[in-house]
């Protein structure tokens, strides 16, 4: 249950700063735009991305090996954690990685018109929003059905292992995002800007 209101808890920090960032607006571009944050902001988004993104793979490879191992114990003693570390580490690194990243782009230039910088925007805003759609939920379901087993059950129920399968496959789907993304904010290709697809 304390898991769920710091989740609740970190949304609602990033909201707070989304709407900061609309209804005061010059602030907010003053305070990103300002020369002492360039240099901090710089290393607070890279190293936020990067844990966040090494957080994200090391989740997945241990959820599947738990889930290979078929043991009971084993994944349920690995569910906890896995869980444990998106709510608490996962979440305010991504508030850090759009802040860090939010400071750097108003230092270069226009966010949306900047092809490697929007895109990788789009496809870090859209994991994030595919997270929150399909992992949520699933988690939800998945505590429920965990907070019904019995000590002395010896094999876990197969709705569960499924939603669990279900989990691999949703958490995959929103890292592939992320890695465009990274490969996008080291290499900075030449690519039209998401301004301009409509153009």
């Amino acid at each position: 249950m304390k898991t769920k209101y710091v989740l609740v808890a970190f949304l609602a920090i990033m909201a707070g700063i989304i709407g900061f960032a609309i209804f005061f607006q010059e602030a907010f571009i003053a305070l990103l735009k300002h020369p002492a944050t360039y240099s901090h902001a710089r290393f607070l988004h890279i190293a936020a991305v990067t844990l966040f993104f090494a957080n994200a793979v090391v989740g997945i490879l241990w959820e599947q090996r738990s889930l290979a191992s078929g043991s009971k114990e084993v994944i349920l003693h690995t569910y906890n954690p896995v869980t444990f570390l998106d709510s608490r580490f996962s979440a305010p690194l991504i508030i850090l990685s759009v802040l860090g990243g939010l400071s750097l782009s108003y230092n270069i230039g226009e966010l949306w018109q900047i092809g490697w910088l929007s895109v990788s925007f789009l496809l870090f805003i859209g994991s994030g929003i595919f997270w929150i759609v399909s992992d949520i939920p699933t988690q939800y379901k998945i505590k429920k059905l965990i907070s019904s087993l019995k000590p002395d059950d010896q094999r876990l129920p197969d709705e569960l292992i499924r939603l669990l399968k279900l989990r691999r496959w949703i958490s995959m789907a929103g890292v592939v995002p992320l890695v465009i993304a990274f490969i996008l904010m080291v290499y900075k290709p030449e690519i039209t800007a998401v301004a301009d697809w409509l153009r």
